[in-house]
């Protein structure tokens, strides 16, 4: 089992590398990273996981909103030990981080998802894994083992297959449920529409559907033999647009796990998501994916996390890139983040391996920006430490 390391015997390693002739095999820079990936992707490929809606201004947004609050550092405080543990619906996380849902990531690597989760498992790090996985759940979480493996749902039109991949993923050893709210349509992706490529009409993202029961009835045919018969049903069942509230409900009859939200922006969605007895909510704009023109994910933490107070777990995710982003996150009111491209682009760039380094390296910065702010623990963080600049 490896281990993250703090940030400075991180940095120390590298130095210590570089004195002897050799330099990190791939970016250590994010932004840097994701110039690789587009170097070494499909154009399609890349422009599906660097995309996001419209204009994309939702996702500059994201990232703005990050310039926004600055962190305040205080001194002379014993910051020698850090703890960067936190708990969330009862688990505990050795990082404040988890990886985040991405589907069909077969066509980043061909590894895919078991590269991440052999990746997760060695360093301990909570995976989020997506119902449009390109490996099984069974599979991936096999690999999980001990550590832990939520399950994130697209919420399909068949009833049946709904309840079937929810006692799928609980008989496996999934600890809770991520219901994705945002994804009823998929938005207006210019660059996926430039492209005339969604991955799915060519069988990525699938495996999730070809190997269920209740999917496989539907289809009637062997899914290996017949593709076409598998994509044509997907089609027509993916996601549904007349959910409602209620339908909460179904979900609660149908599995034990733990419940969370994903996609929560107004904090009347948050107080209604307390009041019909949802365990957790991730405040998330899908990293600008969804809806052109959105309030950006961190402009909504801190609103959400007022009006959920302690009744549920507050997470989130859209625009983490670095240690500092992680820290005022946590400081707003999350009490864990997801971070999504920046292990994409590694297991683009350089497989399982690629994925631990950003793992690595985020880990690492992040327990240096803890330790230069003034704190030695997450859960000293709160809006102290931050300061609003328009």
């Amino acid at each position: 089992m490896a281990e993250l390391t703090t940030g400075p015997n991180r940095q120390n390693a590298i130095y210590a590398a570089g004195a002897a002739g050799m330099k990190p095999s791939h970016p250590v820079s994010i932004e840097q990273l994701q110039r690789k990936a587009k170097e070494v992707l499909p154009a399609d490929a890349y422009d599906y996981i660097a995309g996001s809606a419209g204009s994309e201004d939702s996702y500059r947004e994201n990232m703005d909103a990050f310039k926004r609050w600055r962190i305040v550092p205080r001194f002379l405080r014993d910051v020698s030990e850090r703890d960067l543990s936190v708990r969330v619906l009862g688990q505990q996380f050795p990082v404040p981080f988890m990886f985040a849902p991405i589907g069909v990531q077969s066509i980043l690597h061909p590894e895919a998802e078991r590269a991440v989760a052999r990746a997760a498992h060695a360093l301990q790090i909570p995976f989020v894994v997506s119902t449009l996985s390109s490996t099984p759940m069974e599979e991936i979480a096999h690999i999980m083992a001990e550590t832990p493996h939520w399950f994130q749902l697209y919420w399909p039109k068949n009833r049946e297959l709904t309840a079937s991949l929810l006692a799928r993923a609980e008989k496996c050893g999934y600890s809770a449920l991520v219901v994705t709210l945002d994804t009823f349509y998929l938005s207006w992706r210019e660059r996926d529409l430039t492209n005339a490529y969604l991955p799915f009409l060519t069988g990525h993202g699938l495996a999730n559907y070809i190997h269920d029961p209740v999917f496989r009835s539907a289809i009637g045919v062997d899914p290996q033999s017949h593709p076409e018969e598998v994509i044509k049903y997907f089609g027509q069942i993916f996601s549904n647009a007349s959910l409602t509230w209620k339908d909460l409900e179904f979900l609660k009859q149908h599995t034990r796990l733990p419940i969370v939200l994903k996609g929560i922006l107004h904090p009347d969605d948050a107080r209604k998501a307390v009041e019909h007895g949802i365990d957790g909510v991730i405040v998330s704009n899908h990293g600008g994916r969804q809806l052109d023109g959105a309030i950006a994910a961190l402009d909504a933490l801190p609103r959400v996390a007022d009006a959920v107070g302690t009744q549920a777990t507050v997470m989130f995710d859209s625009g983490i890139r670095r240690g500092a982003d992680i820290v005022k996150a946590l400081a707003l009111g999350a009490q864990c983040v997801l971070v999504g491209r920046p292990y994409g682009f590694g297991l683009a760039v350089n497989g399982e391996q690629g994925v631990r380094d950003v793992a690595h390296n985020l880990y690492a910065d992040l327990d240096l920006t803890l330790a230069l702010a003034g704190y030695k623990s997450c859960g000293e963080l709160d809006r102290n430490a931050l300061l609003f600049v328009d």
